[in-house]
């Protein structure tokens, strides 16, 4: 173990109570931060999950050929953006809707139900633009009548979802900066505790990236004990919604989890850094 390491577990053995209340401090700034992270997470899967439903119609022509709908929705099938075709026939239509809306079954007959091909995209092809280009496409085959996605609800699902990335950035990065303030605060604190301690250290010659690696190194233990007691407290929320409000949330997977953790620590670090230049600058 390094002597700066050494210094960095020592600081935790003289103030055991201060070191406790910056983890704690720590902890539950990233604990907000976790939750947003959580409600931006859960968001994004529901708009995903939204998402997946996006598909075009083209309406065929009463009439056409068998071979010609089948050869139609063999061209469509090749476009890069189109992950799926399906010709739906009036029968299969008919048993969909009725399926669908079993209050209304008796209402429905085939007869007025045209033959469709439904076209679903490939993930990364479910903008607006990307939609209204394949539809375009479809348009042009002669026996298509009509086509229809829904232009105006693909347009406000991803105007939504452009917002909430936004929004998610801008709050993200609110978050972590009043984290990095906290943990720089609580390091501060133990910085002014050791100060007569720094100064003697600058007589003797101490280097300032001497008196700044045990700071640096006690942020990030902190930033990650931090992280971690977050990341238990995030998911102990997320239980007492999924219980007592019968929600079903998604939590972060392992890799996000690793991530957070880590970030705890970064955060550590620069929050440290930021305390230790300044207090180094009046010492």
């Amino acid at each position: 173990m390094s002597l700066s390491t050494r210094e960095a577990f020592v600081a935790f053995r003289r103030a055991p109570l201060l070191s406790a209340l910056s983890v704690t401090t720590i902890a539950f700034s990233l604990f907000a931060f976790g939750l947003f992270g959580l409600v931006a997470l859960n968001i994004r899967q529901a708009l995903q999950t939204v998402e997946e439903r996006v598909e075009i119609r083209g309406f065929v022509i009463d009439g056409s050929a068998g071979e010609d709908v089948t050869a139609a929705a063999g061209l469509i099938g090749k476009y890069p953006e189109v992950q799926r075709v399906e010709v739906v026939t009036p029968e299969e239509a008919l048993e969909r809707a009725r399926e669908e809306m079993g209050e209304f079954r008796d209402v429905f007959e085939s007869a007025f139900l045209p033959t469709a091909i439904e076209v679903r995209l490939k993930p990364g092809f479910r903008d607006p633009t990307a939609v209204k280009r394949v539809a375009t496409k479809m348009r042009g085959f002669e026996i298509v009548e009509d086509v229809r996605y829904g232009e105006d609800w693909i347009t406000q699902l991803y105007r939504i979802r452009n917002i909430a990335g936004a929004t998610g950035v801008v709050l993200g990065l609110a978050f972590a900066t009043v984290a990095i303030i906290i943990i720089g605060a609580t390091i501060r604190m133990a910085m002014l505790a050791r100060a007569k301690e720094i100064a003697i250290m600058r007589l003797v010659g101490a280097t300032d990236g001497f008196i700044r690696r045990p700071f640096l190194i006690e942020g990030a233990i902190k930033g990650t004990l931090g992280g971690t007691l977050a990341l238990l407290l995030t998911w102990c929320a997320t239980m007492l919604i999924e219980r007592y409000l019968r929600f079903d949330t998604v939590f972060f997977d392992g890799r996000m989890a690793v991530l957070g953790v880590l970030a705890g620590a970064l955060i550590g670090v620069l929050g440290s850094m930021v305390s230790v230049g300044r207090q180094l600058r009046r010492v």
